[in-house]
């Protein structure tokens, strides 16, 4: 958590998610997870929990292309260090393997707090020696590869430096080296350096007063020199911070091999606002559109910084809030509807490689933000861990994987945006459209989708909820064909047959006018597959 700021799947793979689609844990009373559909649903149908009365939307997907790729890398997860010591990342000891592989092949980082304070590196069998409470072994490393291996991931590594031991750290990069192989995207030395006097979390305060940029720098640059006297190879980043000054400081260091500019940021911060728009913990703030506006402000700062190095961006650490217990916040159906928005739009931006952070903690009790958690009681453990509201919201975004975006636009229906990306050697596009009206207010909004010539809607998945607000209760619509006949409660343009809203009839060649017309649940995130016929 910021302290200051305190070869991929497709579109079936969905399909195969609808086993315990709703979001469960984390709140005063745990949910269960909802069944599978009987029987399997063979067309995309969606829920509307009032009459569509919402602004209507013109949605226009082209195969123009405009940015960058959206990779695996774009999506991911990121645990605490002491979760390197959890036996359940063998997937043979829990479902976490399945978990992940339903987010595609994600990033994977273990780093956090727990890194400086509660984790000990030994691989001679020694106990912790300064108040660590995890010692993390190779043995447990090797249980990571076994994970990286089932999920096709790669992960970042991080390497203790809240006590000072250049030489330990070297030996715990080594092995990350030897154990993950190609599998190992880089090794970041310490976790949010900037933060390091501060008390406001357990044993927070790991350097003195006299501690800053400059000090980092000398610790940072005699770590990376003894990690490269062992193995020249190991790739570096950091400085896994907020704050720019820090980042040029891990730029201009004599560091080699540095890889990336690894950047910490959460949505909402300021934990003692109750100001709606802002940046307080407030459901509402995840989803209002000046939330993009601040995302843009502070990952270009991040950005910036790595342009100057000639490094690529990492967003190593992020999430809906940095705040603790806001559970009524992480838990909505609106950290889902964020969750997509903002990996979008956050790879529109540049970031490379990005990371959620969880953990591997009770559902009850734990941390609110994870992706995952364990439904065990709190204080136990359980080898089957749950995907939460957010985690759906990501899972959503696979088809896109492997894409390039392109020029997407989005006219009128109010809280709503737009991401299409064009894949397979220009015959197939994802357009992933995120309606933020609340469905409990306006049921849902008419909307036009307009796309190139020669292409026809597929299919299609959605996740949802029936309002903003509702809590662990997520639910996905599987991937499907659109039925000949879609609910639209817009106007047709003159002289418009029935058959030209059908998604079966949309390419332009004759048969429809190359849109789709369709009414869309509020609340919700829903993924078209548009391929050229």
């Amino acid at each position: 958590m910021d302290i200051k700021r305190s070869i991929p799947c497709g579109v079936v793979a969905l399909a195969l998610l609808v086993a315990g689609c709703s979001g469960s844990g984390g709140s005063s009373a745990s949910t269960e997870q909802a069944l599978e559909p009987s029987p399997t649903p063979t067309e995309f149908e969606q829920s509307f929990a009032d009459t569509v009365s919402g602004d209507a939307a013109a949605v226009t997907a082209t195969d123009e292309r405009l940015g960058p790729g959206f990779t695996a890398d774009n999506i991911g997860v990121s645990f605490e260090a002491t979760d390197l010591a959890d036996p359940r990342l063998d997937p043979a000891n829990s479902n976490l393997d399945e978990q992940l592989k339903a987010l595609g092949s994600p990033a994977l980082r273990f780093g956090g707090n727990a890194l400086d304070r509660r984790t000990f590196w030994t691989s001679r069998g020694e106990k912790p020696k300064h108040g660590e409470k995890v010692a993390v072994t190779p043995e447990d490393l090797g249980r990571l590869k076994k994970l990286v291996d089932a999920t096709g991931s790669s992960v970042t590594i991080g390497i203790p430096l809240g006590t000072y031991d250049p030489g330990r750290g070297a030996d715990m990069a080594a092995h990350s080296v030897d154990i993950l192989g190609d599998s190992l995207a880089g090794l970041a030395i310490g976790n949010e350096p900037n933060g390091y006097t501060v008390d406001d979390v357990p044993d927070g305060a790991v350097r003195g007063k006299g501690w800053n940029k400059d000090k980092y720098v000398k610790q940072l640059e005699a770590y990376a020199e003894a990690i490269h006297a062992k193995r020249p190879e190991a790739p570096i980043i950091g400085p896994d911070v907020y704050d720019g000054a820090w980042m040029e400081a891990f730029a201009d260091s004599g560091v080699k091999n540095k890889t990336a500019i690894s950047q910490h940021w959460y949505q909402l911060y300021k934990c003692d606002s109750t100001q709606v728009p802002g940046r307080g913990p407030q459901a509402a703030n995840l989803i209002d559109p000046l939330a993009k506006q601040a995302a843009k402000k502070n990952l270009g700062i991040g950005k910036d910084k790595a342009d100057a190095a000639g490094l690529p961006l990492w967003l190593e650490e992020t999430g809906p809030t940095s705040c603790p217990g806001t559970n009524d916040t992480s838990l909505t159906n609106a950290s889902a509807l964020w969750a997509a928005d903002f990996t979008l739009y956050a790879a529109t931006l540049g970031v490379e490689r990005m990371a959620m952070h969880s953990m591997l903690g009770a559902c009850d009790g734990g941390a609110p933000m994870s992706l995952v958690c364990d439904p065990a009681d709190h204080g136990q453990r359980s080898d089957e861990f749950r995907g939460r509201p957010n985690m759906f919201g990501l899972r959503v975004l696979v088809p896109s994987l492997g894409g390039h975006f392109t020029k997407s636009t989005v006219k009128g229906g109010g809280n709503m945006s737009a991401y299409t990306v064009v894949k397979n050697d220009g015959g197939t596009l994802v357009t992933t459209v995120i309606n933020a009206n609340d469905t409990a207010k306006v049921g849902g909004n008419p909307v036009t989708l307009s796309m190139p010539e020669g292409f026809a809607v597929d299919e299609a998945t959605q996740v949802y909820g029936a309002s903003n607000d509702v809590k662990s209760a997520t639910q996905v619509v599987p991937a499907n064909p659109l039925p000949t006949d879609v609910p639209f409660s817009g106007k047709e343009p003159a002289g418009a047959s029935s058959a030209a809203s059908s998604a079966s009839a949309a390419p332009n060649d004759g048969a429809g006018d190359g849109t789709l017309r369709i009414d869309l649940a509020g609340s919700s995130v829903t993924v078209f597959v548009m391929t050229k016929k």
